[in-house]
């Protein structure tokens, strides 16, 4: 079995940072989600042919038509036949036709596309590190990923909508003038033209590091704010409102001086443009008009060059915005599909197998692992959990109990050693299968702002409603749920603030207990219980472990007593190792925890006491 390789150097690297692409490189990604569907694209571009086909033939028609009216009035109505207007009124109403035809077989093919690209990157997301998600801010993330979103349906829209009618347009335009008048016209059309997008690119993409910092500016204003806002209690705990506001409002200043500056340079562009466009008429009217007076044009040839010149312009009156819209939404795209191009940090290998199900084994072969190259965690940790065995681990904060957990999970790779579950190292499984066999009781307990009937179910979705409240009652919840309003179907609020620290625990417990793992992880599982209740639940939790191979990552010494094996950690290192009775005889640092924990009950249970007396 060929292993992954070793992530030691991996742990010494920030998670990377997506990779800079280009216009092109962005537009390329982006065309396979679209030519899926290449069947409805193929028609939908047939339809905008026939659209301008039809918009392009309109003005010919007319200057028929207004030729005819030139004649005196009698002869007038002998020679507009009423075909022409006919035909007129149909090429009218053909243009819109295939437009709206257009539009229609195309909303598919950007809806699905959003919604595929919308998946994978949230799919993605899921799969980076953990070290990804915590040195990334939440608010910046979110608001990229909803830019590029809204940026796929923009750029769709703008450049199969805008840019590429107005193209086939100016094609069948030059076609015609170049066909039918001198070369003049012509000349001045694609010169104009040529000026005026020329003019547009160069400005607008001065304009396109303005836009970026406008962006860049924006997120931070918004990860300020959310932060601030996941963190409200302790805003309020230190009334620090004002000062949480100034350093909004510090961004936010920021922010506001870009975007004047974007602003401006908008204006500069739009001037420049009308400029271009105004020259550009003032010419072509000016050949129509001495074709007319020398008696080479007719009064219906100077309308249709005015209505080639007013389809044309129109929307090239726009095209500044449009490229703006199309280059913003291809920095914002880009900003999206970098973090798709974010490598992850644990992949499954090649031949990874998914873990057989059944009892587990756990084992910890000489770890070494460190968050940072400067800083090792864990130093030759070394340990085994015969299959539904129960292994504790004790010790001071920072020691590193709660490491051992997020290796086990595979959050991240240890450094050196191995760790094996059924004597099968956990890089040659697939994490899915792993992280299937574990059930946790974590110590912060983070809740969805949903139901609690949700975030219990959450721990095996599929779960009946009566396994759902059986798991409630096992965690000794179910009696509160059911003294609330609306019982189970009570919100929670955001990451859960609305329940006590001992309430979210065991919405936690019950969540473990539901998913019904081999594998049973409790870290500090009680460490937000009182007294109490945590004696009323170490049953159940015993209960519960009975049968499945148990890791209890603990301070409280009380819920460890009846361990196999209770490991001592104390700076990364197990410097004791043995039954409750045993670590208590060798008077070494558990028998000092111990010693310790029960001074401080007994002093709490005599205040406690005269309290009662006073």
């Amino acid at each position: 079995m060929r292993r992954a390789p070793p992530a030691s150097s991996l742990n010494s690297l920030p998670a990377p940072a997506p990779t800079e692409r280009h216009d092109w490189g962005t537009i390329k990604t982006l065309l396979p989600y679209l030519w899926a569907w290449k069947w409805r694209v193929i028609f939908a571009l047939s339809c905008l042919l026939t659209a301008k086909v039809g918009n392009v033939t309109v003005p010919i028609v007319f200057k028929q038509i207004i030729d005819k009216l030139t004649l005196p009035a009698d002869q007038a109505l002998l020679m507009v036949p009423m075909g022409l207007l006919a035909t007129y009124g149909a090429l009218r109403f053909s243009s819109s036709l295939f437009t709206e035809l257009r539009e229609i077989l195309f909303a598919r093919v950007t809806q699905q596309a959003v919604r595929t690209i919308a998946l994978q990157v949230f799919e993605h997301l899921h799969a980076l590190s953990l070290r990804f998600h915590l040195e990334r801010q939440t608010g910046g993330l979110t608001r990229d990923i909803e830019r590029g979103n809204r940026a796929i349906s923009s750029l769709i829209s703008y450049t199969l909508y805008s840019i590429l009618p107005t193209m086939v347009e100016i094609a069948l335009v030059l076609g015609i003038l170049a066909a039918r008048y001198e070369w003049a016209f012509t000349a001045i059309t694609v010169g104009t033209l040529t000026l005026y997008v020329t003019y547009t690119i160069l400005v607008t993409n001065w304009r396109t590091h303005l836009r970026r910092e406008v962006n860049e500016l924006d997120s931070a204003a918004n990860v300020r704010a959310i932060d601030s806002l996941i963190n409200y209690e302790t805003v309020k705990y230190f009334n620090n409102e004002c000062w949480e506001a100034q350093r909004y409002d510090a961004q936010l200043a920021k922010w506001e001086v870009a975007q004047i500056k974007s602003q401006v340079s908008l204006s500069y562009l739009n001037l420049g443009q009308s400029l271009i466009i105004a020259a550009g008429v003032s010419l072509m009217m000016w050949r129509a008009t001495e074709g007319v007076v020398s008696g080479a044009m007719t009064v219906g040839d100077i309308v249709l060059v005015n209505a080639f010149l007013i389809q044309l312009y129109m929307p090239l009156n726009h095209l500044g915005v449009l490229y703006r819209e199309i280059r913003q939404s291809l920095t914002d795209i880009e900003r999206m599909f970098g973090l798709l191009d974010t490598n992850r940090e644990i992949q499954d290998a090649p031949d990874a197998r998914p873990l057989e199900a059944g009892p587990c084994s756990l084992r910890f072969e000489q770890v070494n692992f460190g968050y940072e190259p400067t800083r090792q965690i864990l130093f030759n940790v070394d340990f085994s959990v015969p299959a539904g065995g129960r292994l504790a681990v004790v010790g001071h904060s920072g020691s590193g109990k709660s490491t051992l957990a997020r290796l086990l999970y595979r959050f991240y790779e240890a450094g050196s050693g191995s760790i094996r579950i059924n004597g099968s190292d956990l890089r040659a499984l697939t994490q899915a299968s792993v992280r299937a066999a574990i059930g946790i009781v974590p110590q912060d307990t983070v809740l969805f702002n949903d139901s609690i009937y949700y975030n219990i179910q959450y721990g095996r979705p599929s779960a009946t409603r009566d396994e759902v409240i059986a798991a409630a009652r096992a965690a000794h919840i179910h009696d509160f749920i059911e003294s609330l309003p609306e019982r189970y179907d009570t919100r929670v609020g955001e990451r859960g603030l609305k329940l006590s620290g001992g309430e979210k625990q065991r919405v936690a417990i019950a969540r473990a207990l539901l998913k019904d793992p081999p594998i049973l992880i409790f870290d500090e599982a009680t460490s937000a219980l009182d007294s109490k209740t945590e004696k009323a639940i170490q049953a159940e939790l015993e209960q519960a472990a009975h049968g499945r191979t148990t890791l209890i990552i603990a301070h409280r010494l009380s819920t460890v007593m009846s361990a196999d094996e209770i490991l001592v950690m104390d700076k990364g290192c197990i410097v004791e190792r043995g039954r409750h009775d045993h670590l208590l005889t060798l008077e070494g640092h558990y028998a000092q925890m111990w010693r310790l924990q029960q001074q401080g009950e007994t002093n709490a249970h005599d205040g406690n006491l005269g309290a009662r007396q006073t």
